[in-house]
């Protein structure tokens, strides 16, 4: 969603280059950039610059989060800067905030929540406003849940944000209790319910399949035991009756192929999944013993759609 509540069409990639896109300048840039001091001054009283901070100018488009992390003294970071590229975040609350060690007078409002994150492992400075990546990445494993992190580092893969060699290096500097987190990660998960419905399945301990391919229906989210065909809702709200349609239609093909669809809502996955949990162990009980015993999807996992 934009800042307007607008849905935002723009991929992550798109996103991800606007969130970097200069909007933040020291004097000194400005002035490379052909202006003097008088035309500074000039251009902050037409509004056509906000003097935001110290030697920090800022365009009038430059989102909110931004100005205000400069104006506290650091860039934009953490779980912040993952929502504004469009990032899985499964909750981000406040505004996160890199400030460099040794800084001084911070500019913290006591109206609002601030988490300020201070160490820094990349070596990329050129970016007044928003973080590296690498750190903002590295900010997000601490501040979420286990479960909450692999779906936002699912993510980060899957829109091809970091290369998994550079996420397994970022995890080289993360303290030790984080390491198991990195041999869970999957970039077929295209959305936060998807990475959270795979770790179902795994405490579940059931055999599945992911991103499989069924003539006449196409790709598939799950396939269970070679017979049940998981859908996740990639949005927690209605998507229309388009895609209604759409869905109901692709059902119909898989259950012509001997398939079983159920698709759990977004809301569920996210919130209590112990129900979940309980109703697909309900319906592998109840539904598994009428299919072939030991019958496999026909599909095995290196056929999976390459990310």
């Amino acid at each position: 969603m934009s800042e307007h509540g607008d849905v935002d069409k723009r991929t992550v990639a798109e996103r991800a280059g606007d969130a970097y896109a200069p909007t933040v300048f020291s004097r000194s840039q400005l002035i490379r950039k052909g202006l003097t001091g008088r035309r500074i001054a000039a251009a902050v009283a037409r509004s056509d610059l906000l003097h935001i901070r110290r030697d920090r100018y800022a365009l009038p488009t430059a989102p909110s989060d931004v100005v205000t992390a400069v104006r506290i003294g650091g860039r934009v970071s953490c779980l912040s800067l993952l929502v504004a590229m469009g990032v899985f975040v499964h909750r981000s609350r406040g505004l996160h905030v890199l400030v460099t060690p040794g800084s001084s007078r911070l500019r913290l409002s006591k109206n609002s929540t601030t988490v300020l994150h201070w160490r820094v492992r990349s070596s990329v400075d050129g970016c007044l406003h928003a973080a590296p990546i690498v750190d903002a990445v590295a900010h997000s494993v601490f501040c979420q849940s286990p479960r909450e992190t692999l779906a936002t580092l699912d993510s980060i893969l899957h829109h091809a944000l970091m290369t998994f060699d550079e996420l397994a290096q970022l995890f080289e500097s993360l303290p030790t209790r984080f390491r198991p987190l990195l041999a869970l990660v999957d970039p077929s998960a295209a959305s936060g319910p998807e990475t959270y419905m795979r770790l179902i399945l795994r405490a579940m301990g059931v055999s599945y399949e992911t991103q499989v391919y069924l003539e006449g229906v196409g790709y598939v989210d799950f396939v269970v035991d070679g017979w049940l065909i998981i859908e996740c809702d990639s949005k927690e709200f209605h998507e229309g009756w388009e895609k209604q349609v759409q869905d109901r239609a692709r059902d119909v093909a898989a259950a012509r192929l001997g398939y079983v669809t159920v698709r759990p809502l977004a809301v569920d996955l996210l919130g209590d999944h112990t129900v979940v949990r309980e109703a697909l162990e309900q319906i592998i009980e109840v539904m598994g013993p009428r299919f072939t015993r030991g019958r496999r999807s026909r599909f095995s996992r290196s056929g999976r759609r390459s990310i």
